[in-house]
């Protein structure tokens, strides 16, 4: 199965990647403290080099690595080769030698005291410009002074040196990570977070995030703002990657979790909007149909399919119990436009809790007039009779009846060209109305149908239904589709897939939807 990418056309990572308590948290007034923990593989190093890209400045953020060498962060981050941020990643070892290897001091020639005045002056008075009241214009050493006294520290006097520099303005610093500096330096993680903490974010208005190797603080949590932790688990034998944030002094924090990837080398949170998701009343232009397939009507999800929906298929999803009818409606509704706008009919038998008043307002907004009522059916076994000429009322009707009024039904789905239609069919309804033993007979009946036509059959089964086994053991495919941390998912079973994440397209906006790989 070909793998769903998450880049947009232009390039870009179509996701929010980073969440917007953490972007409120380290883009309010002064400096803030971030602790990122976590396990090896998280995700920590991409975190720290998202944070750099979305809210550093040029000139104004820096990235001091100690694990790796910025060569090595290229190769791993091609992202990062661009001119702009290639000047805020700073290797430490680099640094560490070009601090030795300074001509001493005491051999360079010394200005005037007076030329010295005048430059003084006159970067007090730049400064002056631009700087709020208050608004520090040197970086306070006190602490580092203090720790250096027991060891020289050349990287990090150079880190402070660059912040100063671009004072009044205030500056992102990400190290990666504590324990690369206080292990190589002796030092005790509490006491130079302390310093980072006096001299940089309460001293110079900086912003500090601090990446941590481990999934534990070891007790330094206090001395920081800001507390994320970052976790990796399986589900189902597939990665998944979590986001939790801990603390965040002085921020709402909307949602304390995120489920979130590292696709293309981006760190991305997921299940977060990224335009307003107002559906647009414009005419559905349909994705082509390959050769033997129908289009999902999301060019995603017809690379995951190798196409999209074989021709004369039925295709399961299994919806948990957590998600919502919007959130798998983000999948379908591409679908049923795909068919409406190429002149192909539906036949649909609703879940529990879906509307049929809702599904019509939806569709009708994005194909032309009179195509939803002429060419779409919904057949409502509770009602009797209905004023809408697209219900089927089926609720009186015995078994002669009903059969005839799914031929007249089939009859509008198929249209005057006798096109192939939709077959959309929630399983609990059948199942809770006629029990199990009607309901996989209907099905059998359904299937033979869809082959013989070359319909396209959805089928949705919903947790502890008694007719799962029997169905899912005749579908062409197997999807479920979850919700992990307010985000709804999909992943195949039959083909087997990763978990992708389903959110609506940033760039085209609802109905248009995409999926994004969780890596």
């Amino acid at each position: 199965m070909a793998q769903a990418t998450a880049e947009s056309r232009s390039g870009k990572p179509l996701v929010a990647g980073v969440p917007a308590e953490v972007l409120t948290f380290l883009q309010g007034k002064g400096g803030r403290s971030l602790i990122v923990k976590g396990g090896a593989g998280t995700g920590k190093t991409t975190f720290g080099l998202e944070l750099l890209e979305r809210i550093g400045k040029p000139d104004h953020s820096f990235y001091l690595s100690t694990r790796v060498g910025d060569e090595a962060l290229y190769r791993q981050f091609p992202w990062l080769k661009s001119t702009e941020m290639r000047s805020r990643i700073l290797d430490a070892g680099k640094l560490f030698l070009d601090a030795v290897n300074e001509t001493p001091k005491s051999s360079v020639k010394e200005l005037p005291e007076a030329e010295k005045r005048k430059i003084r002056a006159a970067r007090a008075m730049m400064r002056s410009l631009s700087e709020e009241p208050g608004s520090p214009t040197r970086v306070d050493r006190t602490h580092l002074t203090a720790l250096a006294k027991r060891n020289p520290m050349p990287e990090i006097e150079s880190i402070y040196d660059r912040i100063e520099r671009a004072l009044p303005e205030k500056s992102l610093l990400v190290i990666d990570s504590l324990e690369g500096v206080t292990h190589k330096y002796g030092l005790e993680m509490e006491e130079f977070v302390m310093a980072l903490q006096k001299d940089l974010v309460e001293g110079s208005n900086t912003d500090v995030v601090m990446i941590l190797e481990k999934p534990e603080a070891g007790g330094i949590e206090y001395l920081v703002d800001g507390l994320l932790s970052i976790q990796r688990e399986e589900l189902d034998e597939r990665r998944v990657r979590h986001l939790r944030i801990e603390k965040l002094r002085a921020t709402n924090i909307g949602r304390p979790r995120y489920a979130v990837t590292l696709a293309d080398g981006r760190f991305a949170a997921l299940g977060v909007p990224v335009n307003d998701g107002a559906s647009s009343p414009t005419i559905w232009r349909p994705e082509a149909d390959p050769e033997r397939y129908y289009s999902t009507g999301i060019p995603d999800f017809d690379r995951l399919l190798d196409g999209g929906f074989r021709r004369g298929s039925f295709n399961a999803f299994e919806i948990d119990v957590n998600v919502g009818i919007d959130d798998y409606y983000m999948l379908f509704t591409p679908t049923f436009l795909n068919f409406l706008s190429q002149s192909r009919g539906i036949i649909a038998v609703l879940a529990a809790g879906e509307s049929y008043e809702k599904l019509r307002d939806t569709l009708v907004r994005h194909t032309p007039p009179n195509v939803f009522d002429q060419r779409v059916r919904i057949v409502d076994y509770t009602a009797s009779e209905t004023e809408e000429t697209y219900i089927v009322p089926m609720a009186h009707y015995g078994r002669d009846e009903a059969m005839q009024a799914m031929v007249v039904a089939e009859k509008a789905a198929r249209g005057p060209q006798q096109r192939p239609f939709l077959e959309y069919t929630s399983f609990d309804t059948l199942e809770s109305l006629m029990g199990d033993q009607v309901a996989i007979r209907m099905y059998f009946h359904g299937v033979r149908r869809t082959k013989l036509v070359g319909n396209l059959g959805i089928g949705l089964l919903k947790p502890g239904l008694l007719v799962s086994s029997e169905i899912l053991n005749m579908m062409d495919t197997y999807f479920r589709i979850i919700n992990i941390d307010n985000a709804p998912c999909i992943y195949g079973i039959r083909p087997r897939t990763t978990i992708y994440s389903i959110s609506t397209d940033p760039e085209l906006g609802a109905p248009h939807a995409r999926l994004t790989p969780i890596v």
